[in-house]
């Protein structure tokens, strides 16, 4: 009862976007596969760099329903530093980017009526949350599905447990024979995501 009337008030609480997710029903066999490029992993200090989304229905990807922004930066002297060695985003492409608000905005609309999917999933929540408290009122509560930990719990169930590198996504898209992307772009992690996904529903 108490769990009830929390997911009421938060859904109350959320505006725009947020809210718009809220008040569509999740289909069955609809999930939007997710995926962050931040300056580094702690959501407290560190800041979002862009986000990319693959849909997908049943058994297919739906490449017609997913999309990739890129987050222009609160206060335009802050620069991504290092970090940009990993994910290629520069401080002039960031600057041609959106508001935080417009790009989670978009994902929120994609991800309205889907499930959410991703690799590690704690990452996306973690730096996705805070914005939409932030711009929309509320936390982001939506049913989450995380190929990091299902192929964890898979080989446990094998008896075996496995090595760091073995549960990184680019490992699982040669484990499943799925032909490499350039990795740390969001787009293509989404989408190596949604194949992912797909590849441990088939075995």
């Amino acid at each position: 009862m108490f769990e009830r009337l929390t997911a009421s008030l938060t859904t109350r609480r959320a505006t725009g976007a947020l809210r718009a997710l809220y008040d569509t029903p999740v289909r069955d066999n609809a999930w939007l596969a997710v995926d962050v490029e931040t300056t580094g992993l702690d959501p407290a200090r560190d800041r979002l760099l862009s986000i990319g989304w693959v849909a997908v229905e049943g058994r297919d990807i739906v490449l017609g329903e997913s999309g990739y922004v890129v987050i222009q930066p609160d206060n335009q002297p802050d620069s991504v530093g290092d970090s940009a060695t990993i994910h290629g985003l520069t401080d002039d492409m960031l600057a041609q980017g959106v508001p935080a608000e417009v790009g989670v905005g978009k994902l929120l609309e994609a991800l309205a009526g889907r499930k959410l999917l991703a690799h590690y999933a704690q990452m996306e929540i973690g730096f996705l949350d805070p914005l939409c408290r932030k711009h929309f009122g509320a936390p982001l509560k939506v049913p989450v599905a995380d190929t990091m930990a299902r192929e964890y719990e898979k080989m446990l169930r094998a008896d075996r447990e496995p090595k760091r590198d073995e549960l990184r996504l680019w490992s699982l898209l040669d484990r499943y024979g799925i032909p490499p992307m350039k990795a740390h772009h969001a787009f293509n992690d989404a989408l190596a995501c949604a194949q992912v996904w797909l590849a441990q529903q088939a075995v």
